[in-house]
């Protein structure tokens, strides 16, 4: 038996490495953040170029740290910030455009021009999703109509489409291989979830050529070898969009499992099982994973802006220095003083879906301080985390008792608390809070033979801490109705 499964997080700020042993352990990782590009207001790219270099440095290093080579790897799982849309020159390997990031919103107009003209019902029928800049298809259609002599090279099969999986392995691989699994296809919005195949009705409505776009493959498969980490071949086994890796790692295997990850942004999963369940509150239905021959579902909400707000505060306003710091600031005070803050920076995603929304900070006074807009900040999070909670109980027709959560921001413990209080449901952190890099990791292990059955990833979960409701009914409803008082002031 070999002794570890690498996984290789690609996310919207850094690109990380991490070794995980049999009981799911972090054994070394390694971390590099790569820039933001931000052309003008709305618009997030990223250098593709960037994204490799910075993965592929932490591959090698993280294995250099603990002197290993490729013999000691059984497989490598990747898993990736989803929707982001690279294309590049199947010839040269080069992108014709910076990678056009989820959070992008330049496509917005041409978004509402589908919708006017009587797509949605058609896309969400097809895909699960709704229509929205978020997704990749639109965002393949600017860069074909935007970029010079790029929709010549499509036609012609010069240029391959990728979500950012598809451009790691296709890369990792020397270009042998150009590929995505199940749940990051079904982000696109051009993946008929129902057939499980890429849609012909709406690649022609958006003059999408057909050849650009990978095959699509199971998350636990085969995507051939790399040689490029270490010395020798090591198999690349297991591929998910970030979300879903992260559902796979909390064991959510269950019909209503449930579970929030805190990144730069906050996202909601929760497993419906072999059947795709139409939300009717405005959230997505999309896949969450195949293995073994078997789809498993999910409804998702998705928050755009969640450690993002806390970067904000780091990077734009420069009232903190760390995100760590966050969580003194705000125990540092009892409440936020009237302050409210919607992060809205690139629009609000479910259960609102208004593209045009943009950030307010409201009920500021002369006696507004620091600590009171950090406080402000993160009970934001919580905020709109527990308003896609309240609509996905609503789709799923149940109450969701417990909140299984992970991501960077989950180790504030202030936030956890707020959460638990905000929505009156326990939330329980794992011991293991890298759950979408221990995802990937479980899915390339199943098909490696590293872990026999899913049985065997069940017996890895351990809880650190049960976060439990602690604020009266009254105090929350209050909270809760000056929080829609601050939404309701985010569009001009």
């Amino acid at each position: 038996m070999k002794k570890y499964i690498l996984a290789l997080d690609q996310g919207t700020t850094s690109s990380r490495a991490i070794l995980f042993n049999k009981s799911g352990e972090i054994i070394a990782q390694k971390q590099k953040e790569f820039p933001q590009i931000f052309k003008q207001n709305g618009y997030v790219e990223h250098n593709p170029n960037d994204i490799w270099s910075s993965l592929l440095t932490v591959a090698r290093e993280v294995l250099l740290c603990k002197g290993l080579d490729a013999g000691d790897i059984s497989s490598i799982g990747i898993t990736n910030q989803r929707e982001t849309t690279i294309i590049w020159d199947k010839e040269t390997g080069e992108p014709v455009y910076n990678a056009i990031v989820w959070q992008c919103r330049r496509t917005s107009d041409y978004c509402k021009e589908l919708v006017k003209n009587g797509y949605s019902d058609m896309i969400k029928e097809k895909t699960g999703l709704i229509i929205d800049p978020y997704f990749s298809a639109t965002k393949i259609k600017w860069i074909l109509d935007n970029v010079q002599g790029a929709r010549e090279k499509a036609k012609t099969g010069r240029l391959l489409f990728g979500t950012v999986d598809s451009y790691i392995i296709w890369k990792l691989t020397n270009g042998r291989v150009h590929a995505t699994d199940y749940s990051n296809a079904s982000r696109t919005m051009l993946f008929n979830i129902n057939t499980l195949e890429w849609d012909d009705d709406i690649l022609k409505l958006l003059c999408i050529p057909k050849n650009m776009l990978p095959r699509v493959l199971e998350s636990s498969d085969d995507y051939g070898y790399t040689t490029l980490i270490g010395k020798g071949k090591i198999k690349i086994c297991g591929v998910a969009g970030d979300q879903q890796a992260s559902l796979f790692g909390q064991a959510c295997f269950n019909e209503g499992d449930f579970k929030c990850t805190y990144g730069t942004g906050a996202f909601l999963l929760m497993n419906t099982g072999e059947k795709p369940i139409p939300s009717q509150n405005g959230l997505l239905t999309t896949i969450a994973w195949s293995v073994d021959g078997k789809v498993t579902y999910a409804l998702e909400g998705s928050v755009f802006v969640a450690g993002a707000a806390i970067q904000w505060l780091r990077d734009g306003l420069g009232i903190i220095d760390s995100a760590a710091q966050s969580e003194p600031l705000a125990l540092s005070v009892s409440n936020t003083n009237g302050v409210y803050f919607v992060p809205a920076f690139v629009g609000l995603g479910a259960p609102y879906w208004n593209a045009d929304a943009r950030g307010v900070l409201c009920g500021l006074s002369r006696g507004t301080t620091v600590e009171h807009i950090v406080r402000s900040a993160l009970e934001a999070i919580a905020y709109q985390v527990n308003a896609v909670i309240k609509v996905m109980e609503a789709d799923a027709e149940m109450k969701i008792k417990t909140l299984k959560v992970d991501g960077g921001a989950s180790e504030n413990n202030f936030l956890m608390q707020f959460q638990s209080d905000i929505t009156n449901c326990n939330v329980l952190r794992p011991m293991c809070i890298e759950t979408t890099a221990l995802g990937c990791a479980y899915l390339a292990g199943l098909k490696s033979g590293y872990w026999k059955n899913m049985n065997d990833i069940k017996d890895n979960q351990k809880i650190d801490y049960e976060f439990i409701p602690d604020i009266s009914e009254s105090k929350r409803e209050i909270l809760l109705t000056n929080w829609k008082k601050a939404v309701e002031r985010t569009t001009l």
